[in-house]
């Protein structure tokens, strides 16, 4: 569960595209204009990202920055803390998600101090024994 950041990993959008079909992944453009640095959080889904245009850096767990240009893939798996540095001049991202759902509901940033892990919540036992294969 630790991010990743591919650099210099595309060329053109094609690139990014035939990465994005052969991760399965749903894609969104994201566009963060000037802000400050996050606060360290995490994701319940996994995601991938790619820097289109501009700079900036990420953090990883430890709070050390990693640096971020067009070009670069980011690999953040559900549970990675994890958090954008300051933008200065906006940054263009191609993101991408697992699971076909609102880009900005994939994106809630989860507080590593409110939720220290990533937790499944238990299903209804009506519902597991509906879905449960019968005999």
């Amino acid at each position: 569960m630790k991010l990743t950041v591919d650099k210099g990993y595309f060329q053109t959008k094609e690139d990014v595209f035939d990465d994005i079909r052969s991760s399965g992944f749903w894609p969104t453009t994201y566009i963060s204009g000037t802000s400050p640095e996050l606060p360290l959080h995490w994701h319940d889904g996994d995601i991938i990202g790619y820097v289109m245009e501009g700079e900036t850096y990420l953090l990883d767990e430890n709070a050390e920055r990693i640096p971020l240009q067009a070009g670069d893939r980011l690999n953040i798996p559900a549970g990675a803390v994890h958090a954008e540095g300051e933008v200065v001049d906006k940054v263009v991202y191609i993101v991408t998600m697992r699971k076909c759902i609102p880009m900005m509901e994939g994106l809630t940033m989860l507080d590593p101090q409110a939720y220290p892990e990533p937790t499944l919540l238990p299903l209804d036992p009506e519902l597991l024994a509906r879905l449960a294969p019968s005999s």
